[in-house]
Parts: structure tokens; C-alpha cells; sequence
């Protein structure tokens, strides 16, 4: 397995930085910048984002961790996927979710119904559409004829998508590419894998090996009392210590149980701070020398 880091954007990633960060990105040869969509933070949007990083650079993968689907029509979506990866291909990778983290920003991405089957739904019509022209498409939710993108890409990009809860598996496992996972235990990151691939084989499908990866948060001052409070409103229950890397030597540990549960692909954000006060330089030491 292609084992690979990526930084996040997490809600540091202001416009003010975002030239210097590209460009330092692509210079030291990282593999991937992520955005997140946090609508009322003062980042960037990520398909803006995406747009910006792709047209600063030829080797920089860019994606999103994650974007929201559901409350936006996928062929919309798919015109805009489509258009960045004409003009940066086999570099963009979009991973999708169910609805924001933070409950203020929901209103704004609504839905004709229940969320998960709007979800399902918007995925078999965003996979349609980057895959054949002229798709009609008659469902509980959407209705096109002769759906379209203008600038299709010849290999269909993979879709990966967010979640840690058995729906989610579910979708991953019959709609999905690859996942993209969030505040799990190695314990429970494994589990997943397996349940991904189960859902996967029921339906006919199978996820590569490569395509599995988290999220993970760098807190090297302490976990802040903001991220903290997400996290208790995520995971109820769930010690937040438990789920973020304190040191760089702890992260080290955690990736090592990621990689024995499965996962290959890692976006480590920094919990506190901007990705240039001093983290970048210390990924670049710590993380490439992993990448194979």
C-alpha cells in the first residue's frame, strides 16, 4: 500500500496564508493540501481553495475533508469536480460528508428529506454523471435528462467519503471509493475497514486496499477547549485525549496502529496554531521519511 500524509487546513487555513503554504507545500514535494468546509470560520472554501492550490502547482494533490453533499444538486457538483480535474488531472480528490460538524451551519445545506437517503441518492447521480454523458435519471429526490459535464474525465474520479457510524459504512461500502475517517481509535478505525468491506462485497463491490485513511490532529500546546467541545459533541463519552496526537512521538504511535488496522492515507492538521508557525517544517522531518 502507497502509504501518504497530507496536511489540513483544519480552521486555520486563512486567505491571508494560503499563497505561502502552496507554494512551501510543493517545494519540500508533500503530497496533498486539505480543505474543510467550516462556513462561519475564516477559512477558505474548499472548491476555492482547490482551484487556487491546483493553478499554483504541478505536483500538489488537493481535497476536501470533507465537503457537504446532501443540500447540493450533484450535478452542480459534479460540473465543478470535473472542471478542476480537467485542468489539474489525477490531482484533485474530493471526499464528501453527511452534514457540517457544527449544528449553527446545517440550515444551510437543506434537504427534501431524510438527510441519509438524500445522501445515497446524490451519490448515484454524482457517480452517473462522471461517468456518461446524457444520463437520465428519475429518483425520490432528483430528476435530470441528458445530465452532463463538459469536461468529463476520462478515468472517473474516485469518490471518498467521511463517517464513522454503521450508516455510513453502509454508504461507503456501495457508493464509495474509499474512506476518509475522523476522531477513531486505531481499535476502532480497523473495525471499520472491515465493515466497509463487507458492505462493499455485499454489494458486488470492492474498495481497494490504498483507499482508507483518517484525519488526524496534532495538538502539541494542549487540546483547545473549542475542539474539545466538538469532539464531546461527536463522540459522547469519548475522551478527547484519546483521539488527538499531544506530541509528535504520539502521533508516531497512532499511525503506527492506523497502518496495522489498515489505513494508509493520513491529513494531519494542526489543533492549534496555522500550519506555517513552525508545524510544516517539523512534518516535512517527521512524516515524508514514512511516505514509500
Amino acid at each position: 500500500m502507497k502509504v501518504r500524509f497530507g496536511v489540513g487546513t483544519g480552521s486555520a487555513g486563512t486567505p491571508a496564508d494560503l499563497p505561502e503554504l502552496v507554494d512551501r507545500l510543493e517545494a519540500a514535494g508533500v503530497d496533498s493540501l486539505w480543505f474543510s468546509e467550516l462556513i462561519f470560520a475564516p477559512t477558505v472554501d474548499p472548491v476555492v481553495g482547490m482551484a487556487f492550490a491546483l493553478s499554483r502547482t504541478t505536483h500538489l494533490k488537493v481535497g476536501t475533508s470533507v465537503a457537504i453533499l446532501p443540500g447540493r444538486h450533484p450535478v452542480l457538483v459534479a460540473e465543478q469536480l470535473a472542471s478542476l480535474a480537467a485542468l489539474a488531472p489525477k490531482r484533485v480528490l474530493p471526499v464528501f460528508g453527511l452534514q457540517p460538524a457544527g449544528p449553527q451551519e446545517r440550515e444551510l445545506f437543506p434537504v427534501a428529506g431524510r438527510r441519509g437517503d438524500v445522501f445515497d441518492e446524490s451519490l448515484r447521480l454524482l457517480r452517473a454523471v462522471l461517468r456518461a454523458d446524457g444520463v437520465d435519471f428519475d429518483g425520490d429526490f432528483f430528476t435530470v435528462r441528458g445530465a452532463r459535464v463538459g469536461n468529463r474525465p476520462t478515468r472517473p474520479l474516485d469518490i471518498w467519503l467521511g463517517g464513522r457510524a454503521p450508516a455510513a459504512f453502509r454508504r461507503i461500502g456501495r457508493y464509495g471509493d474509499g474512506w476518509l475517517g475522523s476522531f477513531l481509535s486505531p481499535a476502532e478505525a480497523a473495525a471499520g475497514v472491515a465493515a466497509i468491506r463487507a458492505e462493499a462485497a455485499a454489494a458486488g463491490r470492492e474498495i481497494e486496499a490504498d483507499h482508507f485513511g483518517i484525519t488526524l490532529l496534532l495538538a502539541q500546546h494542549g487540546i483547545p477547549a473549542e475542539l474539545s467541545a466538538g469532539i464531546t459533541r461527536q463522540r459522547p463519552g469519548t475522551d478527547p485525549a484519546g483521539l488527538v496526537a499531544a506530541s509528535w512521538p504520539e502521533l508516531h504511535r497512532l499511525i503506527d496502529g492506523y497502518l496495522e488496522a489498515g489505513l494508509s492515507k493520513f491529513v494531519v492538521v494542526p489543533a492549534a496554531g496555522k500550519p506555517l508557525d513552525g508545524f510544516l517544517d517539523r512534518f516535512v522531518t517527521e512524516l515524508l521519511p514514512r511516505q514509500n
